[in-house]
């Protein structure tokens, strides 16, 4: 392993790499790609979306018309120049075709995440200033018109499905941009010079270690520069090749691979609008490729082993678990760079359709390629799908790099790593063990934030990501712990744990909280009672010199406790809520060892000194 401040791989490679790069991307932006994909595969199927009576799908030029009518349908808003546009909408067509619209009507897209709360909303449209915000349907635009008076500058509402007073309709957005083509005809196209690589394509408002959300700025370099550089990792692209859009538009990953990229490599997007169902819509869609958080790969691997234990027909049983531990054999040597043995390489051709068998129940019967990343994933999930013969490789990013930093290559895998840089990116571990990235994919900065952006990246165009990380000779990494303060769940939800604690806080009987939930598939939290308030609160409820002990166990205390947690999930979305606590019977100090002298949690110390109660949260 490398130690200290080390750089990997010759200089010139890189800089051969980053110049093919900037070669293939030069002048170029999302509206030039989009073009130039409508003018290449113009009646070619784009978009899918599932209605009540089946499938419907929008051509590369049909896509390009409601893009055109919606952007003209700005313009007759008055939408200025470089102006924002929130979008809180499931996966469905319009969400992408209002992020384009936007985008040719010189403005830039937000997307939000659908479970925000309204006290969210109002912060991130607030933050951004946003003028205009595209709305699925009336139970999220309750959620707008809860904090309205809040957002002075935002001066138009569209609704995507019914109609309200003070919104526009979708149809009526699309009419309107009809009228004012008519007056004005170049003014769409002229976009596609007047957006400089240089614009911001969007803002991806992500969580920070304290305090509200950051908006990562990305421009169109930054996402082209992505593309560019992740395409060699992956397979060569086809427009049969389809895309199941199920993670949320409005995280990085999504996004990239959903809109950005489809758009790129010419990729059909089929949308499904709710996660529960991808297994379902999978089969239906059978996508090339697939994208998930490490619990979708989880959820699906115990769904997969729990029918098979649950087959009453006890030879058939066998013979799939007989298949799946070939497979699993098979894989294990592979994935240490090995041929196995003669033996089993023909009880692999045996188990072989049994293991397609498994992955056409899923839909993935066609995939020729599974990513996971946004958290770290078990080795032992990955291992479990390449038994299928499903190629799964786990890379590593985040939102300020564009989403992508590093990913495993196909057929060279190693358990246990996110794999190597991508192509044309430099990494480097810095002496305090933190891993960097340097490419023309880390974000622009965060808007609104020039203190924010500058200990994010230094003077060196280096991006710290906080995490800790060794590189080996092979430059395979491995990320070791997270230097910052981020929840990030099983499902790869981004989560704040000091917003949590701060909230739960405002209750005076709650001295010190720690939010708990790091891969885990939902939040939890730890808390301790304020001395002094306890016992407040024990001589005006009759308990006077109840000691702290019993104080923590006391059913009256815990439903006012109950009513801190219930107050702060009113304020956040539903995947930061905090399912469960956990009152404890002590009292965080310095001195105790759970604070440090400056009073901060040591998370690491809690986690280990109360593992029993945490895991007691999670059975």
């Amino acid at each position: 392993m490398y130690s200290g401040a080390v750089t990997l791989g010759a200089l010139s490679s890189v800089e051969e790499a980053r110049a093919r790069i900037e070669h293939a991307i030069a002048g170029r932006t999302v509206l030039t790609e989009f073009r130039d994909a409508v003018a290449e595969f113009g009646e070619r199927p784009a978009l899918h979306w599932r209605g009540a009576d089946g499938w419907h799908a929008l051509t590369w030029g049909e896509y390009r018309d409601q893009v055109r009518r919606a952007a003209y349908g700005l313009k007759s808003l008055g939408i200025q120049r470089g102006g924002f546009g929130a979008i809180l909408m499931r996966n469905r067509p319009e969400h992408l075709i209002a992020d384009l619209a936007l985008l040719f009507a010189r403005g830039v897209p937000v997307s939000l995440y659908n479970t925000l709360a309204p006290e969210q909303i109002a912060y991130i449209v607030g933050h951004c200033e946003a003028q205009v915000a595209f709305v699925e349907d009336s139970g999220m635009l309750a959620r707008f018109e809860a904090v309205l008076d809040r957002l002075p500058n935002l001066r138009h509402l569209v609704l995507i499905e019914g109609d309200a007073p003070g919104t526009i309709g979708w149809s009526e957005l699309l009419a309107r941009g009809d009228a004012e083509a008519a007056g004005d005809i170049g003014w769409f196209e002229a976009a596609l010079d007047e957006v400089r690589p240089a614009d911001l394509a969007t803002l991806i408002y992500t969580s920070g270690t304290t305090g509200p959300p950051k908006g990562v700025m990305d421009t169109h370099r930054n996402v082209l520069w992505m593309s560019a550089s992740g395409a060699a990792g992956l397979p060569e692209a086809s427009p049969d090749d389809r895309h199941l859009s199920y993670l949320p538009l409005a995280h990085a990953f999504e996004r990239y691979a959903g809109h950005w990229n489809a758009i790129v490599r010419r990729t059909q997007v089929y949308f499904c609008p709710d996660l529960q169902k991808v297994f379902e819509f999978a089969v239906e869609v059978h996508p090339t490729a697939m994208i998930g958080s490490p619990r979708v790969w989880e959820k699906l691997q115990a769904g997969i082993q729990a029918a098979v234990a649950a087959d009453p027909d006890p030879q058939r049983r066998a013979a799939v678990e007989q298949a799946l531990d070939v497979g699993l054999r098979v894989t294990q040597f592979r994935m240490r760079g090995e041929e196995p043995p003669e033996t089993l390489a023909a009880a692999a051709e045996r188990a072989a359709p049994v293991w397609a068998a498994i992955r056409a129940r899923v839909g993935l019967d066609q995939c020729r390629l599974g990513v996971t990343g946004a958290a770290p994933i078990s080795p032992s999930v990955v291992e479990f799908f390449r038994s299928l013969d499903l190629p799964l490789v786990e890379g590593y990013g985040m939102t300020e790099s564009t989403v992508g930093a590093t990913m495993n290559p196909l057929g060279q895998e190693r358990l246990g790593t996110v794999g190597k840089p991508n192509y044309g990116l430099e990494l480097k571990v810095a002496g305090d063990g933190e891993l960097l990235v340097r490419g023309g994919n880390v974000m622009l900065g965060y808007y609104k934030d020039p203190e924010g952006t500058a200990a994010a990246i230094d003077a060196d165009g280096w991006l710290h990501t906080g995490d800790v990380a060794t590189i080996d000779l092979d430059e395979y990494v491995r990320i070791v712990d997270r230097k910052k303060e981020l929840i990030i769940t099983s499902g790869g939800k981004n989560i704040s744990p000091a917003n949590l604690e701060n909230l739960l806080k405002r209750n005076r009987l709650v001295g010190q909280a720690a939010a708990i939930g790091d891969r885990r598939p939902y939040v939890t939290a730890l808390m301790v009672l304020d001395p002094d308030a306890a016992r407040a609160w024990a001589a005006a409820n009759g308990r006077a010199g109840v000691s702290l002990i019993d104080l923590a166990r006391d059913p009256d205390v815990l439903a006012e406790v109950q009513r801190a947690v219930d107050s702060t999930n009113e304020l956040v979305s539903h995947a930061e809520q905090i399912r469960r606590f956990h009152v404890l019977p002590v009292e965080w100090t310095a001195d105790s060892g759970e604070l440090t002298p400056t009073l901060k949690l040591k998370r690491r110390v809690i986690a280990e000194r109360y593992s029993s109660q945490i895991e007691e949260l999670y059975t």
